[in-house]
């Protein structure tokens, strides 16, 4: 196989256009709803989620039971101590004789109180390690469909999008809200649970106290809505700005070599320092809005305790009452006022895990490329004839790239492609292989149309050297491997001896098996491009497309890569893509482009007695003395 090919979802039909549909047909904006979206991946683990309230029903049940058996406690002490109308109620005031402290009594309702809390805890534990269950599976699953979707974007998408802005989406961002999900679900959970059941058992002891508690919701609630509106946008900010952060970090790691050497670290510090004061200033802003929600409830709940204890010492005093049931009715006050803090503060939290939801959805939203034709052609044997029949094609709508372009390569020859920067050399190489789609017009393999046939079908019939070389962690075996993970080791090596790599790989001490790390550091540039060539090489494929093959080596290396491209060229359809004019001069047919159209095509010697666009590119760099000349 010459190029890998990531695993895509089955295709519902063929299409031209380069990218599919973002989000359902007619659906909402890329990233809306996140909220909703977020419950709705929890719905594949609803019986774990039900099993969640069942144990936060049972732990808040065992609670309830606290304050009254704690204001039980306080009537049996305060009658021993008091007389029967110690403990107020109907007997309030009525004189009797204290007959002293029922301790056995206390003791007992003490026991079953610590059996009680010890049982609600457990329940809360448990409670907890199945929402933290819940929670890692789903931000497992949702990371991997982030990976895959990585794998359906066009390469427009990351035309467009900075490596570290894409790389926060599924990482940071996946990672805050796996953080705030665990943070605040169980909590959440809890908090609803109690503040019914809490509510019952005070409408039970005195509905008229309730009503105070009752009404600090809505004023509770209205504060809540009001700074999460506020710390919304400010959370956006926050992530939009460490995003930003994030790509400038890999911009510096990727770039560190030409930033040094171009005495530009001072400005990168201070760009550093501006994306990072971005996301202070962001940060700190969010986290005093969300912070302020706590704080805010814990206000409106001691309104509420202060006048709750006034009216329940004089519905003491008045005998409607016991004080164990007004201290039973606090207790529920409190953990009545406790859930509603806790949301509000739960609120808060949420604001900056929906705000990395929206960001992780608008990416599982973006436009994926054209799906796979429902029946994808074959071409009968991979002879390697390649047609482009007048096609066009533009990275921008308004700005046309390639226009009406027509060119035929028969099997087994060699077409070189050269032109100014910006001709349109390389996105000729990117069409072929589908990096991206054309906009009008076809293209060929051996009289199939590359657009109905599957991606990893066209492109397991090319072998790709890019201009940028890409190596990752792993064996310099390994690495050559890549484009055909079945090769034995002998292949691999008559790879690398075919490309050259042999002279280098003979002089480390573990020969193939020297590890190279994942920015290939320790190869020379020329080694890494003498890789990428066995890489391709090794594939076997019917095309190859070199783009700038040979414009990072040394002469020395240029040459043995050069006389080993004469061997492996035999019999195979080959594009090469360079500058340097002495690359191709034996090339079967030389193609000049400009501006995206071809203006001449033919050998190096009938091009050059023409006089034309070729002869003025050769003069103009053998004068200069390039490196580029023949």
């Amino acid at each position: 196989m010459a190029s890998p090919d990531v695993t895509e979802p089955a295709p519902s039909a063929a299409t031209r256009p380069g990218e599919g549909p973002a989000g359902p047909p007619d659906g909402p904006a890329p990233g809306d709803r996140p909220a909703r979206r977020l419950v709705g991946l929890l719905r594949p683990h609803r019986g774990p989620v039900a099993l969640a309230v069942l144990t936060g029903v049972a732990g808040i049940a065992l609670n309830a039971v606290g304050p009254l058996l704690l204001g039980r406690v306080t009537d049996l002490i305060a009658v021993g101590v008091l007389g029967p109308g110690g403990a107020g109620g109907p007997a309030a005031g009525s004189p009797g004789p204290a007959d002293g402290v029922d301790f056995d009594s206390v003791a007992r309702l003490l026991l079953v109180l610590l059996v009680v809390y010890l049982g609600a805890s457990l329940f809360t534990l448990v409670q907890g390690r199945i929402v933290a269950s819940v929670v890692w599976q789903v931000i497992h699953d949702l990371r991997g469909r982030a990976r895959a979707k990585l794998s359906r974007l066009p390469l427009r998408h990351y035309d467009r999008h900075a490596a570290g802005e894409t790389l926060g989406r599924t990482t940071t961002d996946v990672d805050n809200l796996q953080q705030t999900l665990q943070q605040t679900l169980a909590e959440l959970i809890t908090s609803l649970l109690s503040l019914v059941a809490m509510l019952t058992l005070m409408v039970a002891i005195s509905p008229s106290l309730s009503v105070v508690m009752i009404l600090s919701v809505p004023l509770a609630g209205l504060l809540a809505v009001g700074l999460g509106r506020h710390a919304h946008p400010q959370f956006t900010a926050q992530w939009e700005a460490n995003g930003a952060l994030n790509a400038h970090v890999e911009e510096v790691c990727t770039g560190h070599s030409l930033i040094r050497g171009h005495h530009r670290r001072d400005e990168a510090r201070r760009r550093f320092a501006e994306c990072n004061d971005a996301v202070y200033r962001a940060g700190a802003s969010a986290q005093t809005s969300s912070g302020a929600m706590e704080p805010v409830m814990m206000f409106v709940a001691n309104l509420g305790y202060l006048v709750v204890a006034v009216l329940g010492a004089w519905k003491v005093l008045s005998g409607s009452l016991t004080l164990g049931d007004v201290q039973a009715f606090i207790l529920y006050a409190r953990q009545f006022s406790q859930p509603i803090v806790e949301i509000a503060s739960v609120a808060g939290r949420l604001q900056s895990g929906v705000v990395s939801a929206k960001r992780v959805f608008t990416l599982l939203d973006a436009p994926e490329q054209s799906p796979e034709p429902a029946r994808p052609a074959v071409p009968a044997a991979p002879a390697g004839r390649v047609e482009f029949r007048r096609v066009s094609f533009r990275y921008v709508p308004d700005v046309p790239l390639i226009e009406d372009l027509s060119l035929t390569v028969e099997p087994g020859s060699t077409v070189a492609i050269v032109g100014s920067t910006g001709a349109g050399k390389t996105t000729l190489g990117n069409l072929l292989v589908r990096f991206y789609e054309i906009d009008g017009g076809q293209i060929l393999l051996d009289g199939v149309d590359t657009a109905t046939m599957t991606r990893a079908d066209l492109r397991s019939r090319f072998g790709l050297v890019l201009q940028d070389t890409w190596l990752f962690g792993g064996t310099i075996a390994e690495n050559i491997a890549y484009g055909a993970p079945g090769a034995t080791r002998d292949e691999i090596e008559q790879a690398a001896r075919a490309t050259c790599v042999d002279t280098f790989v003979a002089t480390l001490p573990d020969g193939y098996d020297t590890v190279l790390d994942e920015d290939s550091g320790g190869a020379s540039a020329g080694q890494k491009q003498l890789i990428t060539v066995a890489r391709a090489f090794l594939a076997d494929p019917a095309v190859l497309v070199l783009d700038e093959a040979t414009s990072s080596v040394d002469t020395r290396t240029e040459l043995l890569i050069q006389r080993a491209m004469a061997t492996v060229r035999t019999g195979r359809t080959s594009f090469v893509i360079a500058h340097r004019l002495s690359t191709i001069r034996d090339a079967d047919r030389i193609v000049v482009m400009d501006a995206g159209r071809i203006v001449e095509q033919g050998t190096h010697d009938t091009l050059l007695r023409a006089g034309g666009a070729y002869a003025r590119l050769h003069a103009a760099r053998t004068s200069d003395a390039d490196t580029l000349a023949p």
